[in-house]
């Protein structure tokens, strides 16, 4: 198997990083997240004008330009390297792939050409503490709490049937939401809004997703305030909502399908947020070595003693690692999605579309789990970037522990990420129990146990 990048995938990676480069440096980022969107309205206008960004995975009969996850986890690898405040990841990574897999045909053409455009942004709110366990990435997104009614789908993070997280109950006028959502990405400015919501109290517990447009007559009761987060360049909102019309996305109230879909978005998410760690890493990484080569002391640059030296490498095997982790779980977040009839270009994720060998045809070790691959790729990627930006910080010496050092964009990003996403030893322990590890651990001391007794004996 050739695991090289088609030449298309390649222009994508050089053509993004050339204007990012030019376009969004320290001083520019700093600039753009004290704006009220958090983001720099005329350079996402420029990337989704000529390069296409928002639409990249947007399948091409709904206006986009109809690439694979691959090609979209480059994206959000370049994205990550000048850590770029956009919607990139709020509408591209977790809003439109819900809208194409779960939305009605006239939902499709309404919101997805907006949105590939780049003309409308979207965020994914979602009540509980973190999106990782909504995602499945940390935990089962259908365990809850045991009770009357209780089933399947009865989910604890979106409210289980109880007060709290956000309520949902159909009235004559349509849909009605209650409740809020925080911590939801870019919720502040995006035009369209997908809520999690809980319906169906005790006997018929369910969550379903629901489409509520910001500015529309029936969004009187929506209030949306932007919180003060560690990362700036990664905004966050509280959605609160009391009585707000909403619509139903797609046709089926059957909770089971909406969180089937969080948990198959799960394996894109993990996959791109992976790539846009490692971009972070690597990008903090160069910036590093570009001054510890410049900085002198006792007469010769730091890079040039041993200690460094060996500092450096390994972080470079850390980065390597984690890069090479984040592009196996977009392959392989590519071959659920082609698995669901779903468009993929570019040789189902990988490169030149040469027929792979059938004991490769499927992700491996989670017997084809894409949460499970992206789960463990992401927590890869997360501990690379904590000890890069980490490192960085003590390389760069008394400057670089200066608060206002560009060397903190990227150690806030690093904590944030995991706090957000993480943390690592959920998502790994998460990605052991799916796999079995566990159930296998506890075989095996048993029949030790035994062993030992018959001896005994």
């Amino acid at each position: 198997m050739d695991a090289a990048f088609t030449a298309e995938q390649d222009e994508i990676r050089r053509t993004l990083r050339e204007l990012l480069l030019k376009r969004c440096g320290p001083d520019e980022v700093k600039r753009a997240v004290r704006t009220p969107a958090g983001w720099d309205e005329t350079l996402w206008r420029l990337l989704s004008e000529q390069l296409g960004l928002p639409g990249l995975a947007v399948p091409a009969a709904y206006g986009g330009v109809g690439c694979g996850t691959t090609e979209l986890a480059l994206a959000c690898e370049e994205s990550g390297r000048v850590l770029l405040p956009s919607p990139l990841l709020a509408t591209a990574v977790l809003a439109a792939p819900l809208i194409a897999r779960l939305g009605t045909e006239e939902q499709r053409r309404t919101l997805l050409p907006p949105l590939a455009r780049g003309e409308l942004t979207a965020a994914l709110a979602l009540p509980g503490t973190a999106p990782a366990l909504a995602l499945g990435l940390t935990g089962d997104n259908r365990a809850g709490a045991a009770g009357p009614g209780s089933g399947p789908t009865e989910d604890g993070w979106a409210g289980g049937g109880r007060a709290g997280g956000v309520q949902a109950r159909h009235t004559a006028n349509g849909w009605r939401l209650y409740g809020q959502a925080d911590r939801v990405l870019d919720g502040h400015s995006a035009g369209l809004l997908l809520v999690a919501a809980h319906t169906g109290g005790y006997a018929r517990s369910r969550t379903l997703l629901f489409v509520v447009r910001a500015g529309d007559e029936g969004s009187a009761g929506l209030t949306r305030t932007r919180r003060t987060a560690l990362d700036e360049t990664r905004p966050q909102a509280r959605v609160e909502l009391r009585h707000v019309q909403a619509e139903l996305l797609g046709e089926d109230e059957q909770g089971a399908a909406v969180l089937d879909a969080l948990n198959r978005l799960g394996g894109t998410a993990a996959a791109a947020l992976a790539a846009e760690a490692v971009g972070a890493a690597d990008g903090v990484f160069a910036r590093t070595v570009e001054y510890v080569g410049a900085r002198e002391q006792f007469g010769r640059p730091i890079g040039s003693f041993q200690a460094v030296k060996h500092r450096l490498a390994d972080l470079y095997v850390r980065i390597q690692a984690a890069r090479s982790a984040a592009y196996y779980a977009a392959w392989a977040a590519g071959e659920g999605a082609q698995g669901d009839g779903q468009e993929s270009r570019g040789g189902r994720g990988l490169p030149d579309g040469r027929e792979i060998p059938d004991s490769l045809d499927r992700p491996g070790g989670l017997d084809g789990d894409a949460a499970g691959v992206g789960g463990l790729a992401l927590a890869q990627a997360l501990e690379a970037q904590r000890a890069v930006a980490g490192e960085a910080v003590q390389l760069h010496g008394g400057i670089g522990f200066t608060w206002e050092h560009d060397a903190h964009l990227f150690f806030k990003r690093a904590a944030s990420d995991e706090l957000l996403f993480g943390p690592v030893h959920r998502l790994r322990a998460h990605a052991a129990e799916k796999a079995g590890l566990f159930g296998e651990a506890r075989a095996v001391r048993a029949a030790r146990g035994a062993a030992a007794e018959g001896m005994a004996v």
